[in-house]
């Protein structure tokens, strides 16, 4: 691991936004962005894990303020360097913790991030930390999966999510204590790069358990951006939890 840019340094920042897939697609960001930018209602937004700028600047060609907090400092050199990058805010530290000046009307969180979050502690700190920044009616929002537990036959621990000629890729669980790691293989001219990534699972219901600790109320969740259904077969969830007004 990277001491400064945690798990997310130069190797990994350096083939994100190419090896992340499908969450890149333009309609996807399409997606999120105008969902986000309907929260905002002309207002600020934060991110929580900006990363390389995927949501952020499309979200700022949509007209909203926004600024951001990321540990890496490699990923946000990639969001410098693309075009509007330079406008965006961005303060370096850990977003569950780390304030920054403002008011916001909406502070945000996708693509599992949360779960880079490795204890319960951390995590209820995100949910205080993102509602301190929100102004009376302001929204956080979350986008993550739902645990996949359901694919572990009794006995085993890993399941994979990605088998091809040059790459493998599996997770790996610990019903225990709520614990996962991801595990890449990559084979790049013949040598294979192996890196492990840890999280932490954690349940929809446990989410709105962490947001009212935090003095925040379920406004709604859906199954995707374009507001699908949230059900018992959803492998995914976009959840809003809304702080009260004044």
């Amino acid at each position: 691991m990277d001491d400064e840019d945690g798990y997310f340094g130069e190797p990994v920042a350096a083939t994100y936004d190419e090896s992340s897939g499908e969450m890149f697609e333009p309609a996807v960001v399409e997606e999120t962005a105008g969902f986000l930018a309907g929260l905002a209602a002309g207002g600020r937004a934060l991110e929580l894990g900006i990363g390389t700028g995927r949501i952020a600047l499309p979200l700022a060609h949509c007209g909203v303020p926004v600024h951001g907090i990321d540990l890496s400092r490699a990923m946000v050199a990639r969001l410098r360097a693309k075009p509007g990058g330079d406008a965006i805010g961005v303060t370096t530290g850990d977003f569950a913790t780390t304030r920054v000046p403002g008011t916001y009307s909406v502070a945000y969180l996708v693509f599992n991030t949360i779960m880079n979050l490795t204890t319960q502690a951390a995590q209820v700190a995100c949910f205080r930390n993102a509602a301190d920044h929100l102004g009376p009616g302001g929204c956080f929002v979350i986008e993550v999966m739902v645990p996949d537990l359901r694919r572990l036959p009794p006995g085993q621990n890993a399941v994979p999510f990605h088998v091809g000629p040059d790459r493998w890729g599996f997770d790996t669980y610990d019903v225990a204590t709520q614990a996962m790691s991801s595990h890449h293989l990559d084979v790049v001219d013949g040598r294979a790069e192996f890196r492990s990534i840890p999280f932490r699972y954690v349940w929809p219901a446990e989410l709105d358990l962490m947001a009212q600790l935090a003095g925040l109320r379920l406004r709604e969740r859906w199954a995707g951006w374009a507001g699908e259904p949230f059900t018992s077969e959803s492998r995914q969830h976009v959840s809003v939890w809304e702080k009260p007004g004044e």
